[in-house]
């Protein structure tokens, strides 16, 4: 009897466990990552007319033209990036499936892919069901990327390195010279970056550099972003890739058969919002996280919490140390249930759970009132 071989060994999400848990404890949910309030107007309005003009049935598999449009212009006007819409952009559902459908299209068995954990939690199994073996690099929160233990982590092996930047879980932000020593890397070894640039509008510190800007590495380079965080419509699924035609075709191939094409009227909405928010709109998005950031991090230290707050993103890795010998795991769930605050265990993100097994993470992709809420029931860890 043949056995599900490549998915041997995982795991449910232990985000998506968190939050069945939190709704089953009526806890405040801040471990998966998603906003609890409402996402501009301008998205609401478009993908209700779209839904009213009937764009019901399939957009063209890769995407909208609309959005590939809309998509393109963007990454000129931000980036200077000069993006053929029609060769280069494809549409999926959500940046998770992006990142899946990127490695499946190039990866293969034997190969290996090199990951900076700690890692948001899909990335080892992305490259696990390509057959290939993800080799990990530490990423810290506060010190500069070792380059030399990078460099020694890239084989003549080595497919591609996985990048996200602003970082999940740590908020971590690549300087310049961190994205340039890992583009030498992947030109000397002819590997791929596929980066997950999700977060790309949400910064505290430094700004974004997209690795397919750098020298020589448009042409092996696949960036992956989306709607999700930008727009706060986790819900809506549009994921984004920009990458060279070649690249592109083998994408498009495997995205189709994945999930044949994302939601038609929200592609719509999504090239709307893209097409009318000006950077007024990013700026006040940033502000806005950077004062849900303070008022999490300031209860955490409050409560007894060692963290460093994030460059960019939208999560808080916090040790606990200081309160409890419990595991991750047990402290996470003993969190939940006792004083109704839900964080996601920090082994999760590792390759081996004892890297994390004093730390958890914290979502701040929340109210101020939510977040002063959580801050509030945490502080009662010190009575």
């Amino acid at each position: 009897m043949r056995t599900a071989r490549r998915t041997h060994g995982f795991t449910e999400s232990v985000i998506r466990g968190m939050t069945r848990l939190a709704n089953e404890h009526g806890a405040i949910n801040l471990a998966q990552g998603f906003p609890n309030f409402p996402c501009p107007d301008v998205l609401k309005e478009a993908a209700a007319r779209a839904i009213r003009d009937d764009v019901n049935q399939y957009a063209v598999t890769w995407g909208a033209a609309r959005l590939r449009n809309a998509l393109a212009a963007k990454y000129h006007n931000w980036y200077g990036m000069a993006v053929d819409a029609m060769t280069e952009v494809t549409v999926t559902c959500g940046a998770t499936e992006a990142m899946a459908a990127s490695l499946l299209a190039v990866v293969n068995p034997g190969d290996e892919v090199v990951v900076l954990e700690p890692f948001y939690e899909n990335y080892g199994p992305d490259a696990i069901l390509c057959d290939a073996r993800p080799v990990f690099v530490p990423l810290s929160t506060t010190d500069p990327l070792d380059l030399d233990q990078l460099a020694a982590a890239f084989s003549g092996r080595t497919r591609a390195i996985i990048v996200c930047t602003p970082n999940n879980p740590t908020g971590r932000v690549l300087t310049t010279a961190e994205l340039e020593a890992i583009a030498e890397l992947c030109r000397r070894h002819d590997a791929y970056a596929v980066t997950d640039e999700i977060y790309e509008h949400i910064y505290y510190e430094g700004r974004h550099v997209p690795i397919a800007t750098l020298p020589d590495m448009r042409d092996r380079t696949i960036t992956i972003s989306g709607a999700s965080k930008t727009f706060g419509v986790t819900g809506w699924r549009i994921g984004t890739i920009v990458a060279p035609p070649d690249l592109t075709d083998a994408i498009r191939k495997v995205h189709d058969f994945l999930t044949v094409g994302a939601p038609a009227p929200l592609q719509e909405a999504v090239a709307v919002a893209m097409e009318s928010l000006g950077r007024d709109y990013y700026d006040a998005l940033a502000r806005d996280y950077k004062q849900r950031r303070d008022i999490l991090c300031r209860g955490l230290v409050a409560a007894g919490f060692r963290c460093t707050p994030p460059q960019g993103a939208y999560y808080v890795m916090a040790d606990f140390s200081d309160l409890s010998d419990l595991p991750d795991d047990r402290f996470a769930e003993w969190l939940t249930k006792t004083h109704g605050v839900a964080p996601v265990p920090g082994s999760s993100f590792y390759s081996r759970p004892e890297l994390g097994r004093h730390a958890v993470r914290f979502a701040f992709c929340k109210t101020d009132a939510l977040l002063e809420d959580a801050a509030r029931r945490l502080g009662r860890l010190r009575d």
